[in-house]
C-alpha cells in the first residue's frame, strides 16, 4: 500500500510521525469514454463563450463569482493567492469528543493512518489504545492544497482511521425534507409489532451480504459486448403498498420461518442417560456380529 501523505499527528506536546493511505479501493471502478457514433473517435471538449460563441484559450478565461443574476465579481489568481493557506505537515488535534457527538452527515472520505517508521510505532499505539479505551475520537484540522480541512481520528482494528469531515454549514437540515415530520406518532400496537420484527431480524453485520451487484452486472454486460453476445436485463416489479399492520405481521412470520431452529442443549442427566444407552447397546451389537 502506497502512502499519499506524510506528516505528524499532534495533540498538546505529543507528536506522532504518520503516513496516510487511501482507504477506498478505486482500481475496480468502471469508467467510460464518449465516442463519435459514426467513426468511433473520442469526443474532445472545447471551451466556448455562451455569449459571443467564441472558442477560448485557457489564458482568455477568468474566474467570476455570481452575486446577482448575470452579475459577476472577477477574481484573479493574485486575489486567490492572498487567501491561500500555507500547506502544513501537521494534523493538529484540537480536542477529543464522544464519537456519538459527530453527526454521520459530517463524515466524508476515509483514510488510514500508519506509523512512519519504527520510532513512531510506540506513540502511535498509545494514541490508538487510549482512544479505544476512552471511547473518544480526536477532532482537528490540517491544511492541504491551500485550504483547511477538518479531520476526525479514531481507532480501527490495529490502526487509526482518519475521516475528512464536512463543515456544519455545508450540511442541510433534515427538517427541510418534505413530509418527514408530518405523520402522527406510531401507535403502541404498531411499535410492538415493529419491535418484534426488528428483534426477529437482528443479526450481525458479517451475516449480511454487502456486495455491489450493479458493478458486477456492469462488468458482465461489458464482457458480453466484447464477446459479441447480446445482453438481457430484468426489471424488478414495483412493490405493492399494503396496510402497515398487515405487512408487519406477515414480515414477522416470514422472518421466523427463515430462522434456523435452535438445537436444545443437553444437561448432565440427559448426557448420562444417552451414554448408558449406548453402553447397553454394545453387547447386543457384539452378539449379533459373533452369531453371523
Amino acid at each position: 500500500m502506497r502512502s499519499i501523505w506524510k506528516g505528524h499527528i499532534r495533540f498538546s506536546l505529543v507528536t506522532i510521525p504518520v503516513r496516510v493511505y487511501n482507504a477506498i479501493e478505486t482500481g475496480e471502478v468502471v469508467s467510460f469514454n464518449q465516442l463519435h457514433k459514426d467513426c468511433g473517435g473520442r469526443v474532445a471538449y472545447e471551451k466556448r463563450c455562451k455569449k459571443c460563441e467564441a472558442k477560448l484559450r485557457t489564458d482568455e478565461i477568468v474566474k467570476g463569482y455570481q452575486y446577482e443574476p448575470d452579475q459577476y465579481a472577477i477574481v484573479e489568481a493574485a486575489d486567490l493567492d492572498k487567501v491561500k493557506l500555507k500547506t502544513t505537515k501537521i494534523i493538529e488535534v484540537a480536542g477529543f469528543v464522544d464519537a456519538a457527538e459527530v453527526p454521520t452527515t459530517w463524515y466524508e472520505a476515509p483514510y488510514f493512518a500508519g506509523p512512519d517508521g519504527n520510532v513512531a510505532e510506540q506513540p502511535y499505539a498509545l494514541l490508538r489504545d487510549a482512544l479505544r479505551a476512552s471511547g473518544k475520537v480526536g477532532v482537528g484540522k490540517v491544511v492541504l492544497r491551500d485550504r483547511e480541512d477538518a479531520v476526525l481520528i479514531a481507532p480501527d482494528g490495529p490502526g487509526l482511521i482518519l475521516y475528512k469531515l464536512r463543515y456544519p454549514e455545508e450540511i442541510r437540515s433534515v427538517n427541510e425534507v418534505p413530509h418527514a415530520g408530518n405523520a402522527d406518532a406510531a401507535s403502541n400496537d404498531a411499535l410492538k409489532l415493529a419491535g418484534s420484527l426488528i428483534t426477529t431480524m437482528t443479526t450481525t453485520l458479517d451475516q449480511i451480504e454487502l456486495k455491489d451487484r450493479y458493478h458486477g452486472a456492469l462488468k458482465e454486460m461489458i464482457k458480453a459486448k466484447i464477446d459479441g453476445n447480446e445482453t438481457v436485463s430484468v426489471e424488478e416489479a414495483e412493490p405493492v403498498v399494503v396496510d402497515i399492520m398487515a405487512a408487519l405481521k406477515a414480515s414477522i412470520e416470514a422472518a421466523k420461518a427463515q430462522r434456523k431452529p435452535l438445537v436444545k442443549a443437553e444437561g448432565k442427566v440427559a448426557r448420562a442417560a444417552k451414554a448408558a444407552k449406548a453402553e447397553a447397546e454394545k453387547p447386543k451389537a457384539r452378539k449379533r456380529v459373533s452369531s453371523g
